[in-house]
């Protein structure tokens, strides 16, 4: 019992936490979560870079007053696993931190990170359809930025359809929702996957695995957090449907008619997520750097009381 006793504030560090990361190179928001700060049952878990699921950290410690967790990752395309090493400290109830690759230090980044919020609103049947924005013209690409700051768009608009070009940086609404049904028809190639960031924050993934058993991975998921009951899938190149619904946390996805999420918790950011202030209405987000995707209807109706 001794050693589950927590000593010298540690408790603090407890929760969920949302990080930024000055010139990130890709502009994301990071997630981490630690249970049982300053005892031996201290753990943790990490959505962050270069990885973009949800891991159990396999190293966390308090030291000197400080955090601290460790990944041996690749993080240099090419080369051996090295140690990414991850330090915060807390001021004025935020974290105040650093990563490093051990022996690289061209990778030191700094990063600030705030409690998650708690998000009261649910989807309790109450919730009224306000007035439907769309948010492809089928003509331009008016409404939508690269997710990297003054980057160029490197998405193109053929045959009235939103197309991807080869490796392109997501792109973001120009318009911020807070609770909202989406409703999407997309068509995505063989083995190729996309993502569509509800608020900037939570990847309901795209994926092509016809006939695939589902996972965190798969079609519809809301990435490496909730599974889909069924795959609903299409095969490659067949038009596909999403509508989805986020109020609050709470998610329910349905594709292609059938509902594979049903008002389940988003506990918390995704890999895709760039705007961590979950408390905030944020953007749609479309993932481009993971093979061809296409587009061709995004309807957004705000949900109000």
């Amino acid at each position: 019992m001794a050693a589950a006793t927590c000593f010298g504030g540690a408790e603090e560090f407890n929760g969920r936490w949302n990080l930024k990361a000055a010139n990130e190179p890709r502009n994301r928001a990071w997630w981490l979560e630690v249970t049982g700060a300053g005892t031996s049952a201290m753990k943790g878990r990490f959505v962050g870079a270069p990885g973009g699921q949800l891991d159990e950290i396999p190293s966390i410690r308090i030291e000197g007053g400080e955090l601290v967790w460790i990944f041996e990752r690749g993080y240099e395309p090419g080369k051996p696993k090295g140690k990414g090493i991850y330090r915060a400290r807390l001021s004025g109830g935020r974290l105040q931190g650093t990563f490093d690759v051990e022996g690289n230090p061209a990778r030191h980044l700094t990063f600030t990170g705030k409690r998650a919020p708690v998000l009261k609103d649910r989807d309790d049947g109450k919730w009224k359809s306000g007035t439907p924005v769309e948010l492809f013209d089928g003509r331009s690409l008016n409404g939508w930025a690269s997710r990297l700051p003054g980057g160029p768009l490197q998405w193109r608009v053929e045959d009235g359809l939103l197309k991807n070009n080869d490796k392109a940086a997501d792109i973001v609404s120009s318009a911020s929702f807070w609770n909202f049904r989406l409703h999407v028809e997309y068509r995505v190639g063989p083995k190729s996957n996309s993502g569509i960031g509800l608020r900037g924050r939570y990847e309901v993934q795209i994926y092509e695995d016809y006939g695939r058993a589902p996972d965190g991975h798969t079609n519809g998921s809301v990435y490496s957090r909730i599974v889909p009951s069924v795959n609903a899938s299409k095969p490659a190149g067949e038009w596909q449907t999403f509508d989805i619904t986020i109020i609050g946390r709470t998610a329910t996805v349905i594709l292609n008619g059938k509902t594979i999420i049903d008002r389940k918790e988003v506990e918390g950011l995704t890999a895709m997520a760039n705007d961590p202030d979950e408390d905030k209405p944020g953007p749609i987000s479309l993932q481009g750097d993971h093979g061809p995707v296409e587009f061709r209807k995004i309807t957004v109706t705000p949900l109000v009381r």
